[in-house]
This record gives structure tokens, sequence and C-alpha cells, in this order.
């Protein structure tokens, strides 16, 4: 932009925009964007099916990631007949060509992680494991059942949660008292003081609490060489598999949108970001090699533990759907509370998250109902509110508003195709499209990996 009464040297304006090196210099600026990422996320309080997408995504995949959270997360896949549980590592390892990379933001209990890693590294290329990843102890994980049972004693109720540590090491990390993997490979003698100086920490705050330190630093040290191949630096990594070769990366999200640290229905949520700003975080890459953004959603709404549920049926619907949908925690063994779909809570997590597509799952557990109610709206004090509570006691508070849909009647299971599902099931699943302006790619229909039927 040339301001009036500027003297303008009309050779030289010529020169600029004839310059090669200028083309050059945005050809390279495009060229340094690199891969872009695929990113699958729950969109709901979690289960909502995400390792059957990421299994789907997976098979054409070169690294498949996880981000944030740990072992805490429960991802169901079942391929020709047979059922894989995964907790720490990625569900998308299935593929023998797959590696899966375990980035910074993850915490890593290495006992869970040899385990599971020996009953399914045989599948993929192998495991890489972030070098500044916060290692989870056995001490972590009696801690957080400790203090479930003086949140318990002193206001009688708990978090509910999964009782794996992940609160304990995400509050150490955040204290900067935290030991990463990188501590555990350099100094052993410097990584066992500080491992002694934060066990103490932790008997001092909890007297109750038993710490064999000496036992546990003998079987951290026979770790050492265990773990060192499986160790990267996590940020080189990254910008390797980004800016080499071509290659599908895909990123495998833990919990849910409504169990994040920040957006979620705090305190009842997990400790870490499972949105999608936890995946620049978590990897340790920039913003821009984000690329789809896929929300799962289960076509009703479940959730596991004590916190508001807007939409929960505690009647013999939530019962109908807790037996039919199988609802019970990968993890936890608990049963989940279930409900109606609350496409209110699924509109909050798409404008955080900002979906590309959705994947709609376990549609077929809704094939009995005569009528299907979907939740579009929250009132509170018989006023309409335009946005998701942030706090608990006014959630705990609001009244549903509700669309009646009709039900389909018929076994759904079989279809795989759109056309093939019944008129009622088509027209429940456009109206979620048109409600959320997302279009939904993938519909799930059944346990296998051939139930899910894509639209485009």
């Amino acid at each position: 932009v040339i301001g009036a009464g500027s003297w303008l040297n009309t050779s030289s304006v010529l020169v600029c925009l004839s310059d090669p090196t200028s083309r050059l210099k945005n050809t390279a600026k495009r060229d340094l964007v690199g891969n872009k990422v695929t990113v699958v996320l729950g969109a709901q309080w979690g289960d909502e099916g995400k390792g059957k997408v990421v299994d789907l995504l997976a098979q054409d995949a070169d690294i498949v990631c996880r981000c944030q959270g740990g072992n805490n997360a429960g991802h169901t896949v079942v391929v020709d007949s047979v059922e894989y549980d995964f907790h720490l590592l990625p569900s998308g390892i299935i593929n023998p060509k797959v590696t899966a990379f375990i980035g910074n933001g993850v915490v890593i209990h290495l006992p869970g992680l040899f385990e599971e890693a020996e009953k399914n590294v045989r599948k993929g290329k192998g495991v890489c494991v972030c070098v500044c990843v916060c290692a989870l102890f056995d001490f972590h994980q009696a801690v957080d059942g400790v203090q479930e049972q003086e949140r318990q004693q002193q206001a009688g109720k708990n978090l509910g949660t999964t009782k794996k540590g992940i609160g304990p090491v995400y509050s150490a990390k955040a204290a900067r008292s935290g030991l990463r993997i990188c501590d555990l490979l350099s100094d052993f003698q410097q990584f066992s003081e500080r491992y002694k100086n934060l066990a103490w920490q932790y008997k001092s705050m909890y007297p109750s609490l038993e710490i064999d330190i000496d036992g546990e630093l003998e079987k951290l040290k026979a770790y050492v060489e265990r773990i060192k191949p499986m160790v990267r630096d996590g940020v080189f990594f990254m910008y390797e598999a980004l800016h080499g070769s071509p290659k599908k990366i895909l990123v495998e999200g833990a919990n849910a949108a409504l169990l994040d640290i920040d957006f979620g229905t705090y305190p009842f949520v997990t400790s870490s970001n499972c949105t999608v700003g936890g995946v620049c975080t978590g990897l340790g890459m920039p913003p821009h090699n984000v690329g789809e953004v896929y929300g799962v959603v289960k076509a009703y709404t479940t959730r596991v533990g004590i916190g508001a549920f807007p939409s929960e049926q505690s009647n013999e619907i939530g019962e109908l759907l807790q037996t039919r949908g199988k609802e019970v925690g990968v993890t936890t063994g608990r049963k989940r509370r279930c409900g109606w779909l609350d496409l209110v809570l699924v509109r909050y997590a798409h404008m955080i998250n900002g979906f590309t597509a959705i994947a709609l799952t376990k549609l077929d557990i809704l094939d009995i109902f005569p009528e299907i109610k979907i939740g579009v709206a929250y009132k509170v004090d018989n006023e309409s509110i335009p946005h998701f509570p942030a706090n608990q006691e006014v959630l705990h508070r609001v009244e549903v508003q509700y669309v009646i849909l009709p039900g389909w009647n018929s076994d759904t299971s079989a279809a795989r195709t759109f056309e093939e599902l019944p008129e009622n099931a088509q027209k429940y699943v456009r109206f979620i499209e048109e409600h959320l302006g997302v279009p939904v790619k993938w519909i799930g229909v059944g346990k296998s990996r051939e139930s899910m039927i894509q639209l485009f």
C-alpha cells in the first residue's frame, strides 16, 4: 500500500515484482508446513469409541501418536472377531506397519508400558517414547487412592479417578518436582536422590503411605536398559516425521472434551488437556501441522463416576442403554451412567476443537426405541442460556430442552452403507449434522471394524 503523496520509483517496483527470489521464498514457506496430522478426539465424556475410529484410519498410517493422559485410557478394538484392549499404547499399533509414538504430554507407568508393549509390539514396527515424558511411579498410584479416600471422608464424595496415579504425577509435573525419562537415563545417582526426595514429600503429606524406596529404585534401575532403545528426542522425532518424506500421521486422543482440565466439567475431569490444543503441546509440533480433526460422538451420552449429567436417564431408558451398549469402563470396570444424546455439550466441544467431521458410534444401540430424544438447548431458572455452563452447581440445575424423533424399530447392525439404514435412522444422523453444522463421516453399527459405515 502506497500512501498519497509518496514518491514512487517505478523501476524498483518492477524489480521487486519480478524478483525470482521472492517467489522462491513463498514456495519455501509453503514447503515448510510439511505433513499434516489427523486428530481423533472424544466429543463427550469419553468412551465414545475413539479406538475403533483410530483403528480404521491407522490401516494406512505410518505413525500413530498419543499426546496426553496415561494408562487411564481404555480403548477397545475388534478385528477379525479378536478383541484388543489398549490403555497406554495407541490402538493403531494393530497395523504391523505403524510406529507408535508416545509424546511428552503423556505420563508413563513403566511396568504398564512394558506389559502392554509385550502383548502388542509384535503387531507394529515398535514403540517410541519421548525423552521428556514424565514417569509415573507406583507411589503415585498409591497416593491417588489415599487422596480419593480423604475426599470421601471430608466431603462425602470423590472425583471418581481411575486410581492409576494420573492426577498426582501431573501435579508433580506442574510443581516441577516430577521425574522424566531423560532423568532416569542420565545420572542414576542423581535420579535416585530426586526420587527419594519426592517419595519423602508424599510420605510427609500422607503418613499412612507405604513406599519401598530401595526396592522401587532397584526395579527402576533394571528398567533403564529396557526403555533406552525406545527413547527418542520427541521434538526432533516429530520434526523429521512432519518434514521428511510424505507420511500419514495419526493422533489418538485420550479421554474427551468434557474431561479436559481447562474446558471440562471441573473438578470432575482428568489432569491433562485432551482437546485439540493438547496435540501441539503434547507432541511438540506447531498448530499449522494440524489437519483433519475428527470428533467421535456416541449416538447417546454416557459418563463414568460422579458429576453433573443433564441428559442422564436414571430410569428404564438409562438401564436399557447401559445393558444394550455394554456400558462398563474398560479401565475401571465401573458401570457407565447413560442418557440421551446432548448436542449442547457436543456443540461446546466443537467450539473448542473445530471438528472437520464426526464419527457417530453405537447407532445400533438405539434400534429398539420407538422414539428418541435429542437435547438441543438448556434452560436455567426458566431462561434459555446460549452457552455450556462452567459452574457445576449451575450445570446440575439446567433443564434440557429436547427434540423428539421417531425411532426405527429395526436392526441396523447389518447395514454397510448409509442407504441401507432405515429412513428414520438416516433422519437422526442428518438432524445431528444440521444442528452442529458438521458432517458425519462415519456411522458405527457394531463392534467390528467392518461395522463402520463411511459416508464420504
